[in-house]
């Protein structure tokens, strides 16, 4: 299966920019669906941002115009790029992999949080 690591959360202020990355360790990766969720204390755990196998995107109504999802097949790398960040950001991210078959791995997540 996938063993997925995220990274690049931290602290900004409002209005900045993030990166993060999720790395997975498989060598299944270009077929896998990747997605982001995100988790504020006490909250659910929300819908962010999918990207298909062959490059399709979808965006919480919340993200879309600010968040861009993309993937570098060579590198098994998922990232999210962050833009105009709000303190409504702050969360827990977790990376997302799904299979063909409907399997599915998460990360452990990266802590982001957006300061006013």
């Amino acid at each position: 299966q996938a063993q997925l690591v995220e990274s690049g959360g931290g602290l900004v202020q409002a209005g900045g920019s993030l990166r993060l990355s999720c790395a997975a360790s498989s060598n299944m990766f270009r077929s896998f669906a990747m997605g982001w969720y995100r988790q504020a204390p006490g909250q659910a755990r929300d819908f962010v941002a999918r990207i298909s196998s062959g490059g399709s995107t979808n965006y919480a109504d919340s993200v879309k115009g600010r968040f861009t999802i993309s993937r570098d097949n060579a590198k098994n790398t998922v990232y999210l790029q962050m833009n105009s960040l709000k303190p409504e950001d702050t969360g827990a991210y977790y990376c997302q992999a799904s299979s063909i078959s409907a399997f599915i791995w998460w990360g452990q997540g990266t802590q982001v949080t957006v300061s006013s």
